[in-house]
């Protein structure tokens, strides 16, 4: 069960038109110092960011947290693989899934949890194609011009 969202960090709001997500479980991940501070910053995206399962441990790839300036030379780099924290079973189960045709393991949201500690949560995704995306574009404008008529008529 997902705790609860402190701070929000950092969100892939393209993942969900992009793709159609099926199940999401939360993670843990594994940072240095000055990953945490430039975090605490605010600063993160994980835009164009996935997750792979390699050696029996999932990897997030690409995702972005920028250098902490203060630290000088004692800084990370930007776009390195970092692992996150997941039962094994539960790794088990995600390959299961992604061998499945078309699917893969996209992360949604990057958030620090109430004990401060730095929380992902991953999506297990199969790609949409245009037909499902104009659906979607179509239910999210009625929706905005529903509310604009229920304003409008009180």
């Amino acid at each position: 069960m997902p705790s609860e969202i402190k701070k929000l960090i950092a969100e892939n709001r393209r993942a969900r038109f992009d793709y159609i997500i099926e199940e999401v479980i939360e993670a843990g991940i594994i940072l240095v110092g000055t990953e945490v501070k430039s975090l605490r910053e605010g600063q993160g995206n994980i835009a164009e960011s996935y997750a792979i399962i390699e050696n029996q441990e999932l990897i997030l790839i690409n995702s972005t947290i920028p250098i902490y300036s203060p630290a000088s030379q004692f800084n990370h780099l930007p776009t390195r693989p970092r692992k996150l924290l997941v039962k094994r079973n539960e790794i088990s189960r995600l390959w299961n899934l992604t061998q499945r045709k078309g699917r893969t393991l996209i992360p949604l949201k990057m958030y620090f949890d109430i004990n401060g500690r730095v929380k992902i949560q991953i999506g297990t995704a199969t790609g949409k194609d245009n037909k499902d995306k104009r659906d979607s574009v179509k239910k999210r404008d009625w929706q905005r011009d529903k509310a604009r008529l229920m304003r409008e008529r009180g």
